[in-house]
């Protein structure tokens, strides 16, 4: 029952000496404050963890997590690497100060992060009178307005750390609200920035964070950023007790090979291996504070993102100073790398004096560095306000006539390759976006370009070698073929050989080519997986060598059929989807040869080559023996 549990974290926010670490120690039983420095001087310095388990009024276990941030205007960098992961917002204002400076920086820290939901506490209500306790819930009545905090379904809940009046009010509120917090989107590859890093006698390095999104489990390798360095997990806890995995929105400590602690720390990422990368260069949406001075363009600022923080210049489109409570575009500039996707919000710190004036969200964190500035603004404001399948277009689009891979897609846009896949079903049946041998993407803009291109090409009459037009339109092959087999089933091109000339109506030879390629393409459909080898077929459709070779190599480039890494050995394209459909069940479980074999009824001929293709497809990976099915 534990390991259904859901799980959410909250993060404390509020002027120092408000009280928090010791409503978190009345809540939880824990003390946040870890330090020496903080037991000496009763002040939250770095980031505290807590937690504790309810069960929800139908009896699931929900666990609450608790990110402990310092009050002391001195320490919020500190207090920005844990508002930045957490999902929700436990607002602490003691009775006997009320609104101080660090609750409204606070505040406006969490607005600027998209931070939507929480619960207010008054504390130390033992130390005032009731008239000072009224006054003071009134007042904060008054600063929540017009936040989020400010509604209807954000309680204010008075509570005594010292005598215990109000916490069971505040853990009910604390169920509430955690049971109304949105799970994670399960689209996103795992992600987990990293606060703490350190030595434990007898296990070695450990590390800590909030998974942010996907899921971590025992032995998984994952990547670290910056370095894209291997990293395996030896083992992991959750709330201080031993798992075998972990789901986003959790508090996790991973004990880690193949890395020591002193390599690795606060502002680093683990990611899944080939997802996510680090970027410097981003397109974002700033939003300014009201109270802030204006921002110019080239300023030098600090950018808070996650755990991870940077001195970013700031280039803003359209030059003019940003001015107070305004919203604009810009492209930032990191002097550090960092992991962002497209919707990561962050926070603007200036240099001097130090404070917080603005934030924001990134838009776009593989931005065209060549691309004229007008036309960037242009397709920026498309897409910040578009869906997310109209946003795949427009990122296609950009890439012209060459394309974007689904990989390359899902890591720039922080989705999975599965997800991607989804979004764009879409947008490939209306026609916005072409598919090629199911992994490239080509927007239809580009697709009509490129074949009114190579028509224009062709329209001298004279025959031109492929190679020639695929190097004179600066082409990839696999864009290229999939233009020109479109092409030719339109009957606007032939193809003769190596040479392509405009399609000739009259051209008995064309129609008898099309008659034998419709025939190769039957028998290999046909046959399945245990597909005949290109010399069984030659002579069973009694065609020469030469002849067969070429119509072979025409199906291959029409991605009809597909090469399994030998000259004579050829698969339906058909015949991989299907065998791709029946192994999509199987996903996280390993297989050996023998089972391959047993799973699809093939002898060893047919089996290695399939594996090997499906390697290279990434549908399965190869360990040791085995293949894990992705």
């Amino acid at each position: 029952m534990t390991n259904a549990a859901r799980s959410v974290v909250i993060g404390t926010a509020g002027h120092i000496d408000h009280g928090k670490t010791t409503l978190l120690r009345a809540l939880t039983g824990i003390d946040a404050d870890r330090l020496p420095e903080e037991k000496r001087r009763g002040i939250t310095v770095d980031l505290g963890y807590a937690s504790f388990e309810m069960n929800s009024p139908d009896g699931s276990p929900v666990r609450i997590s608790f990110v402990d941030v310092p009050g002391h205007s001195l320490f919020i960098r500190n207090m920005l690497a844990g508002a930045g992961c957490v999902a929700a917002v436990m607002l602490v204002i003691a009775a006997d100060e009320g609104v101080k400076p660090q609750t409204v920086e606070h505040l406006a820290i969490c607005e600027l992060l998209g931070i939507s939901m929480g619960i207010v506490v008054i504390t130390k209500t033992d130390a005032v009178n009731q008239i000072r306790l009224n006054d003071v819930t009134k007042s904060t009545w008054e600063f929540l307005r017009g936040t989020f905090l400010g509604n209807k379904d954000t309680p204010i809940v008075q509570v005594s750390a010292i005598t215990g009046d109000g916490l069971a009010t505040l853990r009910t509120g604390l169920l509430e609200l955690a049971t109304r917090v949105e799970m994670k989107n399960t689209d996103v590859p795992t992600r987990l920035p990293l606060d703490r890093s350190f030595v434990m006698k007898g296990f070695g390095t450990v590390v800590t964070g909030t998974l942010l999104s996907g899921q971590i489990h025992e032995g998984q390798t994952l990547q670290l950023e910056p370095g894209s360095r291997a990293v395996r997990v030896r083992g992991l806890q959750t709330h201080g007790q031993g798992r075998k995995s972990a789901q986003a929105e959790t508090r996790v400590a991973l004990n880690l090979a193949g890395i020591d602690a002193d390599k690795i720390g606060r502002g680093q990422t683990l990611v899944e291996t080939n997802t996510l990368s680090t970027v410097n260069t981003i397109d974002v949406e700033i939003r300014l504070l009201s109270d802030a001075h204006p921002l110019k363009h080239r300023a030098r600022v600090h950018f808070h993102a996650f755990t991870a923080e940077s001195m970013a210049s700031v280039s803003l489109y359209g030059y003019e100073a940003v001015q107070p409570g305004s919203i604009r575009l810009a492209r930032m500039k990191l002097s550090g790398p960092i992991v962002l996707v497209p919707g990561d919000r962050f926070v603007l710190r200036q240099p001097s004096p130090a404070g917080t004036i603005g934030g924001g969200r990134v838009i776009d964190s593989h931005p065209e560095v060549r691309q004229k500035k007008s036309a960037t603004l242009a397709w920026l404001e498309q897409l910040k306000t578009c869906s997310v399948t109209q946003q795949l277009v427009l990122r296609t689009g950009r890439r012209g006539a060459h394309g974007i891979s689904l990989h390359a897609l899902a890591n720039e846009v922080g989705l999975t390759v599965e997800a991607v896949r989804r979004h764009v079903d879409a947008a490939v049946e209306c026609g916005d976006l072409m598919l090629i041998s199911n992994e490239v993407l080509l927007s239809r803009e580009e697709f009509l370009a490129t074949s009114t291109a190579i028509m224009s090409l062709l329209q001298s009459g004279h025959a031109v070698k492929s190679s020639e037009l695929r190097s004179q339109m600066s082409l990839g092959p696999q864009v290229f073929d999939f233009v020109m087999n479109r092409l030719a089933s339109e009957k606007k091109v032939q193809t003769r050989g190596e040479t392509v000339s405009l399609f000739s109506e009259g051209s008995q030879s064309s129609r008898a080519e099309t008659e034998r390629l419709a025939a190769i393409a039957e028998a290999y459909k046909t046959a399945g997986l245990a597909s005949p080898s290109v010399p069984e077929l030659m002579f069973k459709l009694n065609l020469k060598e030469a002849e067969m070779r070429r119509l072979v190599t025409l199906l291959q480039r029409d991605q009809t059929i597909v090469r399994m890494g030998s000259d004579d050995l050829y698969v339906h394209s058909d015949a991989l989807q299907q065998l791709a459909g029946r192994l999509a069940p199987l996903r996280g479980s390993r297989m050996d040869v023998g089972h391959f074999k047993q799973f699809t009824g093939l002898s060893r001929k047919y089996a290695i080559p399939l594996l090997e293709y499906l390697d290279r497809q990434r549908i399965t990976r190869k360990q040791g023996d085995h293949r894990l099915v992705l």
